[in-house]
């Protein structure tokens, strides 16, 4: 059950950290489903997500964060990358925890929404980019089926409301009904399970 509206975004903020956690030495320069990032890139890109989002949240209008954004690397101050997301998800969580953010009109990449909004779109992507980040660094990737379901149930309809050239991931490719949810969830989101074993 869940106890409150960021309960989903806290778990898969957890599950991305504990995997970006787990990266070797070796692997930050791995490729990943991706095709445009290696394992590097992908949690930068996480992590700069996490950071607009909150700055949003926050009043900030959406230019500007992104111009300012667009070439700061994930890591501030010479700190490790694992601190870095575990302080932009802290961030992000801090953000959407405010009184009335939840229920507050915001611009974000995906288009203007209502913060509850914002926050699947959040989950969405700290589950999907760490099936990627999984696939591309080997360990295991346990979602619970809840958390998984409840983002396909929020993604699916949302798909028919963002314009093709608006998406920023590629079409859905096919997958079994009896797959796993984050599975069945990284395939509506334009990943083939198949290929990533």
């Amino acid at each position: 059950m869940v106890d409150t509206p960021l309960e989903p975004l806290a778990r898969a903020l957890d599950l991305f950290g504990g995997l970006v956690a787990a990266v070797g030495p070796d692997q930050w320069f791995l490729s990943t489903p991706c095709d445009a990032w290696n394992v590097e890139q992908l949690v930068g890109h996480v992590v700069s997500g996490q950071r607009l989002f909150a700055r949003v949240l926050a009043g900030e209008p959406i230019e500007a964060v992104k111009a300012q954004t667009r070439d700061c690397p994930i890591t501030d101050g010479g700190s490790d990358v694992v601190s870095a997301y575990r302080a932009s998800a802290e961030h992000l969580l801090a953000a959407f925890g405010n009184p009335g953010a939840l229920e507050r009109i915001v611009t974000v990449p995906a288009g203007t929404v209502p913060g509850a909004v914002a926050v699947h779109l959040r989950t969405t992507e700290a589950l999907v980019h760490g099936w990627d980040l999984a696939r591309a660094t080997g360990p295991r990737f346990d979602v619970p089926p809840d958390l998984a379901e409840g983002e396909l149930a929020f993604s699916g309809p949302m798909l028919d409301r963002i314009p093709p050239e608006r998406r920023p991931f590629g079409p859905s490719r096919p997958v079994g009904d009896d797959a796993p949810a984050i599975d069945r969830l990284a395939a509506l989101l334009g990943r083939d399970p198949g290929a990533w074993i």
